[in-house]
């Protein structure tokens, strides 16, 4: 039996380590929209594709996803998440699920969003996990020097992988600093948009100058010339989380 389609909002927190990223890709390699798409497949007998507002890369995690797709089960959504997270890995877990007017999505209907990166100062057995590693206390003060550079809008060329869906690579960051929490310094930023591992190389270069690898001009020369420093590597996904979308 089926009803008048719906379209669901729904939000989902995943450790990304085994996974190829989050956006579904052609093979048998495992991604987190894969994996709830099968599920939600299996759940309501129906083809579901599931629009996620951002594609995070291999490895980076997400406290905060949200998601949207269109059904026709009546199944109440209490029980329909219920269903959905005892047939998914632990490594994910739908959150919450609410239905929305069909005029919402995930991704284009969200204002902005917000990842944080956690950096440890040495490797840890336990944390390195969901943190990446300076191998050394950067400067924290150099590093906020840095990420006072970044709100307003720029071209964040030089800090982005080639992606052929990039029609754009202007954003406009609306907060960037880091902060001490226990044991990890902490990167938070804030934006309307993402490049693919753009968030990466940024905190790549800032742990770099805090490092006193290079200097605060080298960074700023990376905004200004949009071209990307030669051994610049993105930092480790391990540290990186989606945390929050926010929509009006």
């Amino acid at each position: 039996m089926t009803g008048a389609a719906r379209t669901i909002r729904m939000e989902i927190e995943y450790d990304g380590t085994s996974f190829c990223g989050w956006q579904r890709q052609s093979g048998a390699l495992p991604t987190v929209q894969g994996a709830i798409e099968a599920a939600l497949g299996r759940i309501t007998q129906e083809k579901i594709g599931i629009i996620g507002a951002g594609r995070t890369d291999k490895g980076v995690h997400a406290r905060g996803q949200v998601a949207s797709f269109s059904t026709s089960s009546p199944m109440p959504l209490g029980r329909l998440m219920h269903s959905c997270n005892s047939l998914l890995p632990g490594a994910i877990r739908i959150t919450a699920m609410r239905q929305v007017p069909d005029s919402f999505h995930a991704r284009f209907s969200a204002t902005s969003r917000e990842y944080r990166y956690f950096l440890l100062e040495r490797p840890s057995a336990i944390d390195s996990r969901f943190a990446g590693c300076s191998y050394g206390k950067p400067d924290l003060a150099a590093m906020n020097r840095l990420a006072a550079l970044l709100p307003g809008t720029h071209d964040f060329s030089a800090f982005t992988k080639e992606d052929s869906d990039q029609h754009s690579t202007i954003c406009t960051v609306t907060e960037a600093r880091w902060y001490r929490s226990g044991c990890f310094f902490v990167f938070r930023i804030e934006a309307n948009r993402f490049l693919r591992s753009m968030v990466r190389f940024l905190v790549a270069g800032m742990i770099e100058a805090g490092m006193g690898r290079i200097s605060d001009a080298e960074f700023a020369g990376m905004l200004e010339t949009v071209s990307r420093l030669p051994n610049l590597k993105p930092a480790d996904a391990a540290g990186l989380f989606l945390w929050k979308v926010r929509y009006r």
